[in-house]
């Protein structure tokens, strides 16, 4: 690679080698013999390993230059090595680990005290985490204690996570089947309002479906008390509510004194237009989990609460009932200070909300009347191209097949929703147009030549 120059982060795609290039395909093989055979696919064709990443490009092994239209799982909002992540990392690199729940680094006070402040409520207390599920599982946790009822109920399409706890709210059989008898079986799941195919578009049939979970409880018997909910459904296929859909479900939780969980793992910090995604959709929720975008890259998430619910947690003894090695780690404390000072001061929930208008608006005209396209939909930076087979339903695996197309031209893309029939686009912010009409045209002309 060392006639490779490193990308500006706003370069167009540039495919040297037909992608998995030969040491990538090397890698794979390395990888298969000492990797567990369920984490990373590996075929003829994917996947390629990563050697750089800044901006929106990304390198590969092979020297192939591609525009990152995942942003790595929605971390990467601000782009990828974002200069105020990596001048936070330079920084505080005199102090790499700390004693969270002990000797707390003085970076992880620093964070919860943003975190408050950015947070929906006045009085907001925090638990870090290190990753999503495990936010998810301090906020099923928080949700027990402070409703007194161990009941959960959660949406079909749904996924918070693939911990035991967050993996018992997260429906889909591909992920729970293995270990269906070690998952907690006070979860229902309602229906999610799907914007192609619901007989009631407003999600009324939806809002039955949790209204009689609220009454007769979860399968095991045990009192809901908590309810979890992405207010878009990201992996699930970046299905968006209809208009009225979370204020009534709000309604719904008071009336039956139920707690709401807005899982933002991919819709917080400014991704979908705004700093939190659920005021904008009507959803009124009594705890928040963050993570992804939160930390720029490093690894950090966390669940927050106003202190009426937070302090339903007993007081700490010398001995936490819910802490981890690495929680408040100061690295990644130092790196989440920073993203939050860019996510005030430079806009970015404006700027998502705007490039993400411009990209929807493109992806609609490109493949407007394109067969076996059913619906282009979108909020902020979270958008999706649904596929539809002949009968209407899902186009099985499209999605995927798009996204393995798509490498070839130089995109990174993923598939989505249960079936993998929906193209799901979670972008940095820092998109150029020029990559942005790139993108456009040939995720257009390898959706019309991909069945």
């Amino acid at each position: 690679m060392s006639d490779v120059r490193t990308p500006s982060g706003r370069d167009l795609p540039s495919v040297r080698v037909h992608p998995p290039g030969p040491r990538s395909a090397e890698m794979g093989v390395r990888l298969h013999e000492v990797e567990s055979r369920n984490v990373t696919f590996v075929a003829e064709h994917w996947p390629v390993f990563w050697a750089e990443a800044v901006g929106a490009n990304i390198v590969d092994v092979d020297g192939n230059v591609f525009v990152d239209l995942t942003s790595a799982f929605g971390v990467a909002l601000l782009g990828h090595a974002s200069p105020c992540v990596q001048a936070a990392l330079r920084a505080g690199a005199t102090l790499i680990h700390g004693m969270g729940d002990i000797h707390p680094p003085a970076p992880k006070l620093e964070l919860l005290e943003r975190l408050a402040a950015f947070s929906p409520w006045p009085d907001a207390k925090v638990i870090l985490a290190t990753g999503g599920s495990e936010a998810v599982e301090g906020a099923l946790k928080t949700g027990a204690l402070a409703s007194g009822r161990p009941g959960v109920l959660a949406f079909e399409g749904a996924y918070h996570g693939l911990t035991a706890g967050s993996l018992s709210a997260t429906p889909r059989a591909h992920f729970r089947a293995p270990f269906e008898d070690r998952l907690y079986g006070g979860v229902a799941f309602a229906p999610f309002p799907d914007p192609v195919r619901d007989a009631t578009p407003d999600g009324a049939d939806a809002l039955d479906s949790v209204r009689s979970a609220l009454i007769s409880g979860a399968p095991n018997g045990d009192e809901i008390g908590t309810i979890i909910i992405e207010p878009v459904q990201a992996r699930g296929g970046a299905r968006i509510p209809p208009d009225g859909f979370m204020a009534e479900l709000s309604k719904l939780a008071v009336a039956y004194d139920a707690l709401i969980i807005a899982d933002e793992i991919m819709t917080g910090m400014g991704r979908c237009g705004a700093p939190f995604a659920s005021p904008s959709l009507g959803l009124e929720p009594d705890l928040v989990v963050v993570g992804k975008a939160l930390g720029g890259g490093m690894p950090i998430s966390a669940c927050i609460a106003p202190a009426r619910i937070m302090d339903a947690w007993p007081a700490s003894d010398g001995e936490a009932i819910h802490t981890s090695t690495f929680l408040g780690h100061p690295l990644s404390c130092t790196a989440a200070c920073a993203v939050l000072d860019t996510i005030q001061n430079d806009d970015i929930p404006s700027r998502a909300s705007k490039l993400g208008e411009t990209l929807l608006g493109g992806l609609r005209d490109r493949l407007d009347g394109v067969s076996g396209v059913g619906d282009v939909r979108g909020l902020g930076l979270l958008l999706g191209i649904e596929f539809v087979a002949g009968d209407g339903g899902p186009a099985h695996g499209r999605g995927a097949r798009v996204a393995e197309a798509a490498l070839s031209e130089g995109l990174i893309l993923l598939p989505g929703g249960d079936h993998g029939h929906v193209l799901e686009l979670t972008p940095p912010v820092t998109l150029t147009d020029e990559q942005v009409e790139h993108a456009v045209r040939t995720i257009g002309s390898v959706v019309e030549r991909t069945q």
